[in-house]
């Protein structure tokens, strides 16, 4: 059992949803980012999302844009990324760590290598926001021949025929994109993302994480019902930022945020 699905396990026997914290990797510098990936799961992180900073990530908002930048600054490529996830293992066997990124990176060092490495380094999964599964079996394959789960999205605009063809293939979870646009942008319409959830229940046994639009504990309170995760990433982020700018401890800064939001999910038992 991969340590994804073991995470999911014990969250549903526990009745509760997940909280899927998204940090961009390098962001502000490695050594911060290495502090504050660590001190993650103490703050009530059930599974770590990572980005892989990239020059032009389409999928983002400008918070998380201006993360990338400042992670590609810092001298955060693909290989520092792997080498965050190997000092996170040497202290933490079991929380899941996924990365989340855009091909061309990848591509660059190269699929086999990369998926050995990854693998390697103590990565359970991939998320690669810009291969959409028509084009996905490059990486998708070697992945799963590699042990890595291979996360797919979904979104609004996915009905049922799409939903059939995202769903063959997936594993580990599924990411369920609450908005129609960019991270960070917008507030989740709960109301409309219930109705997505239970359809692609109809659907699949797998487990389905929402983000790209919570901000708060509020949001992910909301969602606690429906989800089996909720993801929180922009909010995350924009707290590095912010810790930067007050001249405060960036690491802190973030587990501060986790943990508000941990609280609020464990407050909301699952439906």
């Amino acid at each position: 059992m991969s340590r994804i699905t073991q995470r999911f396990a014990e969250l549903e026997a526990a009745g509760r949803s997940g909280l899927v914290a998204f940090v961009t990797g390098g962001d502000p510098d490695l050594e911060t980012s290495r502090r504050i990936i660590a001190a993650l799961p103490e703050a009530g992180a059930d599974i770590i999302e990572i980005g892989v900073p990239f020059s032009d990530p389409m999928a983002d908002g400008p918070t998380i844009q201006e993360a990338n930048l400042r992670a590609l600054d810092a001298g955060a490529h693909l290989p520092a990324i792997l080498g965050l996830v190997r000092q996170f293992r040497a202290q933490d066997d079991r929380t899941p760590i996924v990365l989340m990124g855009y091909f061309n990176p990848i591509l660059a060092f190269g699929v086999e290598p990369f998926v050995t490495e990854a693998r390697a380094a103590g990565v359970d999964g991939l998320i690669v926001v810009d291969l959409p599964p028509e084009e996905d079996s490059e990486l998708r394959l070697p992945a799963r021949r590699a042990g890595l789960d291979f996360v797919r999205l979904a979104t609004p605009t996915s009905d049922e025929k799409r939903l059939t063809h995202i769903l063959d293939g997936a594993s580990g979870f599924l990411y369920y994109v609450s908005i129609a646009g960019i991270t960070g942008t917008r507030a989740v319409p709960v109301a409309a993302v219930r109705r997505a959830l239970a359809a692609i229940r109809r659907q699949s046994d797998l487990p389905v994480a929402v983000g790209f639009g919570v901000k708060g504990p509020e949001d992910a309170a909301a969602l606690a019902g429906s989800a089996d995760a909720v993801v929180v990433g922009s909010a995350l982020v924009g707290a590095v930022k912010a810790a930067l700018a007050e001249g405060r401890d960036a690491a802190a800064a973030v587990a501060e945020r986790v943990s508000a939001l941990a609280a609020a999910l464990r407050q909301e038992r699952r439906a």
